[in-house]
């Protein structure tokens, strides 16, 4: 008996394995990932018509397609004042239907593109760059024109740039890009810098780039970019175009100040700010003048303007002048908290790179410095002289001395080395500085060739942006830089052809392009205790 529950054991054990493997061997897994895209199987009317009068489109696929981010990815040229309608959007569907809103223009090709937006519904298999086009003439204009876009200054290009033809007749003026819609228009999209623009007319056209921020085919100043090309582009052509987008700085214009506390105002611009502007503030019964200072607002376009502690009126009058021009402002005055005390602020905490200059900012401008109350020392306590310079508008006390490899610094202020702007001054401070040996850091020799003109402007950044070396050649091509730190870094070069030793941007309406600005090819990976000699051959667009 007990050998028979034994047996009958040992075979239910195995016809269980035995099914068990059998699942196993006949599991669904779902098969190939299915990497294959949409396609056409029709379309009412037929791709590619001519003489068309309709205002419905259908367009038929073999599967379920998805319609993702048409906002961005369809782009319709010429484009339309009313955008048309367009389903599915969200859901699924086998085909795509358009109903087109707008008047046609007569004897003219539209294009339809569709970017990355149409996908299969399953697994997003994009059907990439599809175009429907058609003609309301007899014929569909077949021209093109290709180019390439880049950023005026900084390496990397922004996507989604819309570049636009506009007809070269007797409407267009300079304004008309301010206020019209263009004839022509392609987008870069996501991933591209270069741009066809195709099914073009024969014609004569003005060539645009605009990193357009509202997506209405039209420059606005304050948040777009913009590139042109000066001279009109006649279609057919062989040519290709590099459009350099800039953002355009403008005039300076000042906006109302406001009352940050008692003692305080900001004063908020548009445009470009420079030392030429200036604030005159006077109490708005008496018309006694202010005594004021100006200091700048980081990272922010505005300004501060500095007030005496004890104001008795009940508005003040500011104002502001930049060369001719003039506006004045009047400013209800409130009784706030006053931000009048001294206090400083080491910019380099502990070590000090041999390249860098030890220096303080204040969180009110300063008036006087006493150096006879200022004594730097090295660990043997021996004086080492130095220079300082104040920077009034940033509120930055900036020391140069000469620095010794392993060495340990002290830095000390007595009370009365400083007196800010209302009479207040520093208690006692210090500030104990190191330095590395030189064997932490590397050196590079840099040659330049191809060089069109002078002067430039030499630039080393990080990766990020952070520029670590800045240098100015009025003729000279050899460079011998030591003492830098360990970094990847990116080499520019600026034509400053207005010599005012710093990058310019672009005037569209007095058809200024914006200064040259040249890339490296390559990143410079700088190990310490390591040499380089590199060869920049400055080629040009």
């Amino acid at each position: 008996m007990l050998k028979q529950k034994f047996l009958l054991a040992l075979f239910i054990i195995g016809a269980s394995l035995f099914f068990a493997a059998c699942a196993k061997r006949g599991s669904i897994t779902g098969g190939t990932k299915d990497t294959i895209a949409p396609y056409i199987i029709g379309s009412s009317p037929k791709n590619m018509s001519t003489n068309f009068t309709g205002k419905e489109i259908r367009i038929d696929f073999n599967e379920y397609i998805k319609i993702k981010d048409i906002n961005k990815q369809l782009i319709i040229s010429p484009p339309m004042k009313t955008q048309p309608s367009i389903i599915p959007t969200g859901s699924a569907s086998k085909y795509i239907d358009i109903k087109i809103k707008d008047t046609l223009e007569p004897n003219t090709t539209y294009s339809f593109n569709f970017g990355q937006s149409i996908t299969d519904n399953n697994e997003g298999n994009p059907y990439s760059q599809f175009k429907y086009i058609f003609s309301t003439g007899s014929y569909i204009d077949s021209l093109a024109l290709g180019g390439r876009i880049k950023d005026a200054y900084t390496r990397e290009t922004d996507n989604f740039v819309t570049v636009m033809l506009y007809e070269d007749n007797e409407t267009f003026t300079d304004s008309t890009v301010y206020k019209e819609r263009p004839r022509y228009v392609t987008n870069t999209l996501d991933s591209m810098v270069n741009f066809s623009l195709q099914n073009l007319k024969e014609g004569r056209y003005h060539l645009f780039a605009l990193k357009d921020a509202s997506n209405n085919y039209k420059y606005d100043p304050k948040s777009d970019k913009i590139a042109f090309i000066k001279q009109t582009i006649t279609v057919p052509t062989d040519s290709t175009y590099t459009l350099k987008l800039f953002k355009q700085k403008g005039a300076f214009k000042s906006v109302k100040p406001t009352l940050a506390t008692s003692n305080r105002l900001y004063l908020g611009y548009e445009g470009a700010y420079d030392k030429s502007v200036t604030a005159t503030v006077t109490n708005a019964a008496t018309k006694e003048q202010i005594k004021t200072l100006i200091t700048n607002v980081a990272d922010k376009d505005s300004v501060q303007i500095w007030l005496p502690r004890e104001i008795k009126a009940d508005s003040l009058n500011v104002q502001v002048t930049q060369r001719d021009t003039v506006r004045n402002f009047n400013v209800k005055f409130k009784e706030l908290k006053a931000s009048d005390s001294l206090t400083v602020d080491a910019v380099q905490k502990s070590g000090l790179h041999f390249r860098e200059r030890f220096t303080l900012k204040t969180s009110t401008p300063l008036v006087s410095i006493d150096t006879t109350k200022i004594t730097l020392v090295n660990k043997d306590s021996v004086a080492v002289p130095f220079k300082h310079v104040y920077d009034d508008f940033k509120q930055e006390l900036i020391f140069d001395f000469q620095k010794d490899e392993s060495q340990k610094y002290t830095f000390s202020l007595l009370p009365g080395a400083m007196t800010d702007f209302y009479g207040k001054q520093n208690d006692t401070l210090k500030y104990k500085l190191s330095t590395r040996t030189y064997a932490d850091y590397g050196t590079i020799k840099l040659t330049l060739q191809n060089v069109k003109r002078f002067p430039l402007i030499i630039e080393f950044t990080d990766t990020k942006g952070k520029v670590y070396l800045t240098d100015y050649s009025e003729g000279k091509t050899e460079f011998f830089y030591e003492n830098l730190e360990p970094n990847t870094y990116i080499l520019r070069v600026i034509y400053d052809d207005n010599k005012n030793k710093e990058w310019d941007t672009g005037d569209y309406l007095k058809k200024v392009q914006p200064e040259e600005v040249l890339y490296y090819a390559r990143e410079i990976k700088l190990p310490a205790y390591w040499d380089l000699e590199e060869v920049f051959i400055m080629k040009g667009d």
